[in-house]
């Protein structure tokens, strides 16, 4: 499904390509590029359940959170995210990239995807596909995206 996503991220979302393309037409096209059936409709589902987050509604107990909270995983959260990962959105936070609410969309959406595995690399794409699609949050996706894209090589440079 996490593959799906991806590519649907790359070709259509972030390339700035027709997005208003029917669910039949994406699922023949998804078919065709080797997805299966069951896969494309989690991959969908996903979305559509992406874009009704954007509804402040959809997370009334975020309004009681303060800014100076902490975030305590649960024991699901922290086997899917692990250190490395968890280390990452608090970073993103100290950094504004991340505020507690888009943090919150975030792991909501890791939590639902259909996976056992999980890297740093998958996290990063998720993060983007959230700041893409929540409102106001372009600045933060184009820091994020300069953060991703223009990492520094590890070693020396010569």
């Amino acid at each position: 499904m996490f593959d799906i996503l991806m590519y649907l991220f790359e070709n259509y979302i972030h390339s700035e390509a027709e997005v208003m393309v029917d669910n039949d037409t994406l699922t023949d096209e998804l078919k065709g590029a080797g997805f299966h059936q069951d896969e494309i409709y989690k991959a969908l589902k996903w979305l559509e359940q992406l874009a009704a987050l954007q509804d402040a509604e959809a997370f009334p107990c975020l309004t009681k959170i303060n800014n100076h909270s902490v975030r305590i995983y649960t024991t699901e959260e922290m086997q899917l995210l692990d250190t490395q990962c968890r280390g990452f959105l608090l970073f993103l936070e100290q950094v504004n990239v991340l505020d507690f609410t888009t943090r919150e969309l975030v792991i909501d959406r890791v939590m639902e995807l259909d996976t056992k595995e999980f890297t740093l690399d998958d996290l990063k794409w998720v993060i983007l596909m959230v700041l893409f699609n929540v409102p106001g949050q372009e600045s933060a996706y184009s820091q994020l995206e300069d953060l991703i894209f223009d990492e520094v090589p590890d070693g020396p440079l010569h």
